[in-house]
Formats: C-alpha cells, structure tokens, sequence
C-alpha cells in the first residue's frame, strides 16, 4: 500500500509541474508523511517501485542537520507526458505476478548501496537472486541475475 501512494505522491508532483520534467520531480519525505505515508515505510517504498520498475531515482537526496539537504528526483517510467512522451516501461521486465512479489518484497527488506548523491550509477540489491542495476542518467534499469 506504500508503494501506490508514492507512485501517486510522485504522479501528483508531475501534475504540479504541468507535466514536464518528468525525471526532475521533486518530493521530500516530509511531503510523503504529509499525504499519508508513515516515514518509516517511505524508503522500503521507494525500493519497491524501482525494483518493479515503475520509477526511477534520478538524484539520490542528501539528508542534513544543517539547511542544505537535498530532496530525491524521480522519473515516472511508466507515465507519457510531455517531457516523456515515449515511456520506457521498465516494469514491462516482471514477467510473472510470483517474479513480482519476489522482487517487492526483496526490495522492501533490501538497503541500497549509496554513499552520495548525485547523478550516478547506482545498484539495489533485491536479494539473491536479482540484482537492479540502472543508469541515474535516465538509462534503463537492467535485471541481473
């Protein structure tokens, strides 16, 4: 349930910005709290949806004390839009509604391997099995296994 909302929090954020920069979409955590996602299923989230391939992260946030933090950027892979108009449905690579709930629920427990922000190559390890590699730059997520 955590990751519809925040595919909807991020499609409402791309309806904000009239549809564009769709890639460039900016949500804090603070704005997921505030439409009704508890803060600590924020994350196992967000890990979900990318390992599905419904989104992609393409600037990891930087936390802070201080007043430089940085919120994550996302890309609706799923969504034709303006800036978008050809999607690139990674999720279209779960073949199997098992391969699916495999790959959430890997996801959900996983902790990604980043260690700072910033346009870069990243890996989300969703278990044994499968491993998501992907291109922050806009490229496609690759399933390994």
């Amino acid at each position: 349930m955590s990751a519809h909302r925040v595919f909807d929090r991020i499609a409402i954020e791309l309806a904000h910005h009239g549809g564009n920069d769709n890639g460039r979409l900016p949500v804090t955590y603070d704005q997921f709290v505030e439409y009704g996602i508890d803060r600590q299923a924020i994350a196992p989230a967000i890990r979900e949806l990318e390992a599905l391939g419904f989104v992609e992260v393409t600037q990891r946030g930087k936390p802070s004390a201080g007043g430089f933090r940085w919120p994550n950027y996302f890309r609706l892979t799923c969504i034709n839009c303006k800036s978008t108009p050809k999607p690139s449905h990674e999720w279209r690579t779960v073949k199997t509604t098992e391969e699916a709930h495999q790959l959430a629920r890997m996801a959900r427990l996983a902790k990604t391997k980043n260690k700072s922000p910033g346009w870069k190559s990243h890996t989300v390890t969703v278990g044994e099995t499968h491993t998501v590699a992907d291109n922050s730059q806009g490229g496609n997520p690759t399933l390994l296994s």
